[in-house]
């Protein structure tokens, strides 16, 4: 018997903190397209917690806080010299989506590409070190198609 909830959208939700959580926010609605679910200032010009959607999938944000339990726990890249960590965007329009995040000022790390694996992807970085993957791959679709 598992305890992963199944009557949910999903179930992972991966959360970052960022120390311009405000600019953040706006630079991944802009950028990459995400809507803000939910988003509760601090009191003091960050962002105690937010919730922002991209498709069937929600990332948690936050502005860095040393103080808190969890922020005690959570390092940004540039304070482990790269990512520990990184994400994966099913997407359709993969070079629609490329193109306006270099526009966007991403750092593009590995550029768009097809996949030997299948699907069409990039790889990029925000502007405050967050690695992103978008790609067309879509994992899932050998799960419904029953391969």
């Amino acid at each position: 018997m598992s305890n992963f909830a199944k009557n949910t959208r999903t179930n992972l939700i991966p959360c970052l903190r960022y120390r311009d959580a405000p600019a953040a926010i706006a630079w991944l609605g802009r950028t990459f397209g995400f809507t803000e679910h939910l988003v509760v200032p601090d009191g003091q010009g960050g962002i105690a917690h937010a919730q922002l959607c991209c498709g069937n999938g929600m990332l948690m944000l936050g502005s860095v806080d040393e103080q808190s339990e969890c922020g005690r726990l959570m390092r940004q890249p540039q304070q482990v010299g790269g990512n520990t960590q990184s994400l994966y965007v099913v997407v359709e329009r993969v070079d629609e989506l490329c193109a306006r995040v270099k526009a966007g000022g991403a750092e593009i790390v590995i550029d768009i590409q097809d996949e030997d694996y299948g699907g069409r992807g990039f790889s990029c970085r925000d502007p405050e070190g967050h690695l992103w993957s978008f790609g067309s791959y879509d994992p899932w679709d050998d799960v419904d198609s029953g391969a």
